[in-house]
């Protein structure tokens, strides 16, 4: 599993930007740019998912990542085998908003 570091701080996930909701999902298909790619697990924080975050508190370091985007050269059989990823999105609304920063198109 990745370490995982996590710039998007709107998202109710986000523990001192760790992700604590244990697993994610990148999409991005036909990417082949970080720009192309987004966190599809992102959901926003607001007034009522702030308490709702207390119930994901493990702040894991290291997290599952699946993976759509085909042409990641770290990405097989749907898996992110990177050993460091990161998700950027520090004023994500959305999950268009976000991308996998540690996105290389393999050569």
């Amino acid at each position: 599993m990745p370490l995982l570091s996590c710039t998007a701080r709107t998202c109710v996930y986000n523990k001192d930007e760790y992700c604590s909701k244990g697993d994610i999902l990148v999409e991005g298909r036909s990417a082949t740019a970080a720009d192309e790619t987004s966190c599809s697990s992102f959901k926003e924080r607001s007034r009522d998912s702030v308490s709702d975050a207390a119930c994901y508190d493990c702040g894991c370091r290291t997290i599952d990542v699946d993976c759509k985007a085909q042409e990641c050269t770290f990405n097989r059989e749907e898996k992110c085998h990177a050993d460091k990823i990161t998700i950027t999105g520090s004023a994500a609304t959305r999950s268009a908003d976000t991308k996998c920063g540690s996105f290389e198109l393999e050569r």
